[in-house]
């Protein structure tokens, strides 16, 4: 080329075109192969190849001497270019099996492209060679690697986190999937074995398989989210946040395209048009701003001449008419509408300022208001011309709360202060429905066909007919706390609702309002759902994070069916066979899973709302505590025979049950008073003698949690963090030092010597029960926690089983108070129960846990449990070295963290217990 001699072309580009042009399909695949070879190690180590010398054409068997090609060149640097071009030269070769096997399916490449590349890199290299493999078995595990990002984001990439989700969600198909999921278990199992660190191995699927609800949580670029819109045609999702960024999600790539900057303040409504190439963006810094969402560009920004007061009380409804090319924005008591094209002004409606518009609707051809005070005024939506004014007649005294369009009866949906819910359109209104609480939102489906009105706990149906709405569903749709939002399904066969408690239930409506299942959301409530096709994105004000539902999987098998509790009340007996929870839609009916087959085995009437649940395994007894007072004892074995235990006094609820470890004891607390009884053997089944002890703590705050020993000792911790030990048989009272929030759980050990409590502000004290004095103090922060949920001990007392609010679960040591194992389980463990081995715990989310505890005889090794969290923080305290740094008169050094810990305070208030 030019007198000069081309030794390599440096554009990786031009080389492939190159390539691509002048080698031909079967000299491609066999210098493909050949670099495959290589980075496979198979002429390395000395292997010999057989190889044909170009000149001479006589064969010869010769040494390479290649270089080995591992995956890691040591304990922290991988082997980066075999990682990139491995898969490429397999695919690229026609060897698919090989790819399968030594890359998709390989536990050893998957933890190091993770580990070494992160979770994206990873994830990438899927989606690049997944469809090039026809395999169902790979898409499992591509969406396995998709639901572990939550983990990963929690706490840092690890190959113990991978082999944990792997085998805990891809376990329900390994006996179906044998070839490429049930190996890549078996690799995870044999991991696990060799692992020298403390570790948690699951022992069977608790987490959601992939096929299930959720296919990705995703974190962006911004604060608490305020507004979402799908673009339906080019599958993107338009998100708006408080500090007014707007972003722009590619769906099917999972990634922000577009960061869209310019509002200063929090974005309240977005709007997307224009077969979903446009979008319209309204901010509480009074501007509108018009985006091209395939390119990302401003096309115009339009100053709407609101006021800037902060502090100024504004309702905002955007409506964009594509037909007559103007866009509408109401705040307050003014309407604007502006040219979609030209960003000039149509019109501006004025209203009274003292009697502010809280409702606004384009219907065709008119512009309707409701003001604050129920006066109702039609415009022309062309001019802005006045077209009358006229007062509510359906509702008094009330004053609107939402609203919502019907477009093809020209009316609004208008819900109000009181429960009222009216029909109303410019001839008139009427009154639809009188709902016991405040409305708090309105939903229409697509076709117009369906309205959901939500007050309160509930939601409510109705379906469309000739004179407006009537009720769909004699029965109202209940969460446990406030419903916040809710979205129709795309064939209206189902209803999602969101709840402040972070809970998203999905409803069918083909089958009078069952609940089908409880989604969980971002750790914050769930004040967000938009639909788009058959996935629905949930989001909240309080969390930069969304989440993305696909509907379609009610239409699905599932590899495994959940049991739907919401209140965290379970139970559980049989090792793990049979799950108790309070029924949904009636607390007060206990229903029984049968975890094996899937499904709800019986249900037990109590008459009452259930308040707490314990189970007697050995005497195979569940107690069910209620909000009359009134303990009912089912035996398992013969649940028609029931025992009664009463109330000491009249409407006193139940608080929190518990039972001994030789399950001799159950102490029953109500607020301020604990029964202590006697569970003795008998003929069929064992029988409740007592109250044996009653005592009352005098004191004004309520009972949180409770313990009984076998020696009738009793500790109970408080609402306000008061921890006591109770001597029954000598009447005397022990304060324990204080925690500084609500007593969570109390557990006793197994040989009863030590015990443990937990409380809302994440602190842990292990307790010497002989001296009543602590020995360890663990706190325990992180950017999520939110203090401690249940804990247990092991069987033999080594270790504390703790399960916390983030939804992780944490291995302390009894002996020396070190924080042995943290792992991500998604979910909030309602309590924990120990095995011979370890543990199981059910979920929040309906799986049961079953995990083995690890732990090396020597620790000399072990890694620090958070040195891949970001923001992490643990600190124990001694008693032990406290006593000795103080007779030395130096301060103690605890050397285990590095923020300040939580310190305790000691129980000011005096007690006197009274024997009854």
């Amino acid at each position: 080329m030019d007198g000069f001699t081309l030794l390599a072309i440096a554009h990786r580009q031009l080389t492939e075109v190159i390539r691509e042009r002048y080698l031909s399909g079967s000299e491609k695949a066999k210098r493909h192969g050949m670099l495959a070879d290589f980075f496979l190690g198979t002429w390395s180590q000395g292997t010999k190849k057989l190889i044909t010398l170009p000149l001479v054409g006589k064969p010869l068997n010769l040494d390479r001497k290649v270089a080995p090609q591992p995956l890691w060149f040591s304990d922290t640097v991988a082997n980066l270019r075999k990682l990139k071009e491995l898969p490429h030269h397999l695919l690229h070769s026609g060897r698919i099996e090989e790819l399968k096997q030594e890359v998709l399916g390989s536990m050893d490449w998957i933890s190091c492209r993770g580990v070494s590349g992160g979770i994206e890199s990873l994830l990438d290299d899927f989606g690049l060679y997944a469809p090039h493999v026809d395999c169902p078995e790979v898409g499992l595990v591509r969406e396995a690697l998709q639901l572990c990002r939550p983990a990963v984001e929690f706490r840092g990439m690890e190959r113990s986190i991978l082999c944990t989700e792997i085998l805990a969600r891809l376990h329900f198909f390994a006996t179906s999937h044998p070839a490429l999921v049930g190996r890549l278990c078996q690799q995870a199992q044999s991991w696990f074995r060799v692992c020298p660190h403390p570790v948690l191995v699951p022992l069977g699927g608790f987490l959601q398989p992939p096929g299930g609800p959720l296919p990705v949580t995703l974190t962006g670029c911004h604060k608490g989210i305020t507004a979402m819109a799908w673009s339906l045609e080019e599958k993107l999702l338009v998100v708006g946040s408080q500090d007014g960024i707007v972003a722009v999600w590619d769906m099917e790539e999972q990634q922000v395209i577009h960061i869209l900057t310019g509002h200063t303040r929090e974005i309240r409504c977005i709007k997307v048009f224009a077969k979903g190439t446009q979008a319209i963006s309204a901010s509480k810094d009074h501007t509108l701003r018009l985006w091209n969402l395939l390119s990302g560009q401003e096309k115009f920004t339009i100053w709407e001449g609101g006021s800037k007061d902060p502090t100024e009380s504004q309702v905002w409804s955007l409506h964009v008419d594509e037909a007559k090319e103007i866009v509408y924005l109401a705040s307050s008591s003014k309407v604007n509408a502006w040219n979609l094209e030209t960003a000039e002004l149509v019109f501006q409606v004025l209203g009274d300022a003292s009697d502010p518009w809280l409702c606004t609707a384009v219907l065709g051809a008119t512009l309707l208001t409701v003001s604050k005070g129920c006066v109702v005024s039609p415009w022309s939506s062309a001019t802005g011309r006045a077209q009358g004014k006229q007062h509510l007649s359906s509702v008094k005294e009330e004053t609107p709360a939402c609203g919502v369009s019907v477009q093809k009866s020209g009316q609004m949906v208008i819900g109000f202060s009181k429960g009222s819910i009216s029909l109303v359109s410019s001839k008139g209104d009427s009154l639809l429905e009188k709902l016991p609480e405040a409305v708090g939102f309105l939903v229409v489906s697509e076709d117009e066909s369906l309205l959901a009105a939500g007050f309160g706990r509930s939601v409510r149906i109705f379906l469309a007919d000739s004179q407006g709405f009537h009720r769909l569903i004699s029965t109202d749709l209940e969460h446990e706390d406030t419903v916040e939002t809710a979205v129709f399904g795309p064939e209206n066969n189902l209803i999602i609702t969101g709840s402040r408690d972070a809970l998203i239930q999905v409803w069918s409506l083909s089958e009078q309002g069952t609940l089908l299942d409880i989604l969980e959301g971002v750790r914050a409530p769930a004040s967000l759902l938009a639909r788009g096709g058959a996935l629905v994105a949930s989001a909240s004000q309080q969390s930069s994070s969304f989440t993305v539902w696909d509907l379609t999987y009610t239409q699905k098998p599932r590899a495994s069916t959940p049991f739907l509790d919401r209140t965290g009340l379970t139970a559980v007996s049989h090792q793990g066979s049979y799950i108790y929870f309070p029924k949904i839609g009636d607390k007060s009916k206990v229903t029984i899973w049968d975890l094996a087959e899937g499904e709800e085995q019986d249900a037990l009437d109590t008459s009452n709302e259930v308040r707490c649940l314990e189970v007697a395994e050995q005497a195979k007894l569940l107690f069910t505590g209620l909000v009359s007072g009134i303990v009912l004892v089912f035996p398992l074995n013969s649940r028609q025979d029931v025992m009664c235990i009463p109330p000491p006094e009249a409407r006193k609820a139940v608080n929190c049950m518990a039972l001994s470890k030789g399950e001799e004891h159950l102490a029953i607390a109500y607020d301020s008073i604990v029964l202590v009884f006697d569970i003795n053997p008998g003929d069929p089944c064992p029988v409740i003698d007592g109250p044996t002890y009653t005592f009352y703590t005098q004191l004004p705050v309520t009972i949180s949690s409770v313990a009984v020993l076998a020696d009738y000792r009793v500790i109970y911790g408080m609402t306000n963090g008061e921890l006591f030990l109770y001597e029954c048989v000598n009447s005397k009272v022990f304060p324990l030092e204080a925690h500084g929030s609500r007593v969570t759980c109390v557990e006793v050990s197994h040989k009863e010597q030590l015990a443990v409590s937990g409380s809302e502000e994440a602190l842990l004290c292990l307790w010497d029960l002989q001296a009543c004095k602590w020995k360890f103090e663990m706190s325990y922060t992180n950017t999520y926690c939110q203090g401690v949920q249940c804990a247990c001990f092991s069987k033999d007392d080594k270790y504390v089983y703790v399960g916390l609010r983030d939804r992780s679960i944490i291995i302390w040591s009894v002996l020396d108070g070190t924080l042995l194992a943290i792992q991500f389980v998604h979910a909030v463990v309602n309590r924990i129960i120990p095995t011979s081995n370890g543990f199981i715990a059910p979920t929040r989310h309906g799986y049961l846990i079953r995990e083995r505890f690890q732990c090396p005889s020597s620790r000399a090794s072990q890694q620090d449990s958070l040195q891949n969290f970001k923001k992490a923080v643990w600190m124990v305290k001694s008693r032990r070295r406290e006593e000795l740094a103080a007779a030395e008169g130096a301060p103690q050094d605890s050397g285990l963290g590095n923020a300040q810990g939580n310190e305790c305070k000691a129980n000011k208030r005096s007690q006197v217990c009274l024997i009854v």
